[in-house]
């Protein structure tokens, strides 16, 4: 997974559970994470869409958690960046009459799913709040 979208995205999220009292601006949460303001607002555009943030528009204004810490889970941020699979299969299509090649995608893709599955368990069972206490 070269796409660094859930990292961000929780980046976001904990800078906003720690500073919970704050409104905080595109650009103050892009200096924590070291990239361009630009895709700061990209994610926490899907993350207010999704219901998790919300911000106050003007000089004074920021983003700010729209729901509690403990009702965000990992697993369900991970879906909001990643609706679909992130491993996929080869490009090319392997050769029919080779005895793996025949079979090779569909053993990998249930491989995948059941990959996939796990992770997205243990992320749901980790909420923002217990995350943001690794910070302390």
């Amino acid at each position: 997974m070269n796409n660094g979208r859930f990292a961000i995205a929780t980046h976001i999220l904990v800078l906003l559970c720690k500073n919970e009292r704050e409104l905080l601006s595109s650009d103050y949460i892009a200096s924590s994470i070291n990239i361009n303001p630009v895709l700061v607002r990209k994610e926490i555009s899907v993350l207010k869409k999704a219901g998790v943030v919300s911000s106050k528009e003007g000089k004074n204004g920021g983003c700010y958690l729209a729901k509690k810490a403990s009702d965000i889970n990992l697993g369900f941020i991970f879906k909001l960046v990643f609706p679909k699979s992130i491993l996929s299969l080869a490009k090319n299509t392997p050769n029919p009459k080779c005895p793996v090649g025949k079979k090779i995608n569909g053993h990998l893709e249930n491989l995948y799913s059941e990959a996939e599955q796990a992770m997205l368990q243990k992320l749901s069972n980790i909420n923002l709040k217990d995350f943001c206490k690794k910070f302390d």
